[in-house]
């Protein structure tokens, strides 16, 4: 997320709970969120919120040649799993 988080920031994060009907609003778009996708569970991503279409989710780092939506296309509520609150910047 370089320039918004330099590698080594502390980030305070609110974690999502884990329920299958969880209902993600417009009320986060723009912010930045915790990704865990499917195929790489226990790697914690910080994306940012661009899109929501049809409780699919477009999130972008920060930094144009980020890893994101840009090569693995839309993701899902479930790989959306928490979102960062508050940060101390290295």
């Amino acid at each position: 997320m370089e320039p918004t988080y330099k590698d080594g920031a502390w980030l305070l994060v609110r974690w999502f709970a884990n329920s299958p009907e969880r209902n993600f609003s417009t009320g986060l778009m723009g912010k930045i969120l915790v990704i865990e996708k499917r195929e790489r569970p226990g790697i914690f991503l910080v994306k940012r919120l661009k899109k929501i279409v049809d409780q699919k989710f477009w999130v972008e780092g920060d930094n144009e040649s980020s890893t994101d939506s840009r090569q693995w296309g839309w993701i899902y509520s479930d790989e959306l799993v928490g979102q960062v609150i508050f940060a101390i910047k290295k």
